[in-house]
């Protein structure tokens, strides 16, 4: 039975299995990782089609709200946002809410109570917004909403 070193050493197999060497297009990422990360964007957009109407709404704003300062060169992009920063700009955020809702003469006003809460919530809803445009989702887009 003949064994590869034996054929080796007869000079029929030229090749050093033992020590491969990869032609170079095949150590670049392919397309593999770039589906990974339309994936995830896509799943990210999905599942936020699901939240319930009230937040989807709050979603969209934060979205357009963000689009404000969504250029080159922004915090949202620094390879560690900075946190305070981040929560400066949710608080900013619910401040612009609380506005709107005065301005536009809600009959049934937010309570307070709530607004504790939804603090936390657009938070969560900012941070989710710059994850997906540091990962090039599309900008607010909730599949359609």
């Amino acid at each position: 039975m003949l064994h590869l070193h034996m054929l080796r050493e007869k000079g029929l197999v030229h090749m050093d299995f033992d020590r491969r060497i990869l032609p170079y297009y095949m150590t670049y990422p392919g397309p593999y990782g770039t589906r990974r990360e339309d994936t995830v964007i896509r799943d990210l957009e999905y599942l936020q089609q699901l939240y319930p109407l009230e937040v989807r709404r709050y979603q969209r704003r934060v979205a357009q709200l963000l689009d404000r300062i969504d250029y080159e060169g922004s915090m949202i992009y620094d390879e560690y946002p900075d946190r305070f920063t981040l929560e400066r700009l949710a608080r900013n955020i619910v401040n612009i809410l609380k506005r709107e809702e005065q301005e536009a003469g809600v009959e049934n006003p937010t309570p307070p109570e709530k607004w504790e809460w939804l603090q936390d919530l657009i938070q969560v809803l900012l941070y989710n917004e710059v994850y997906k445009r540091r990962q090039g989702g599309r900008r607010g887009n909730i599949l359609g909403f």
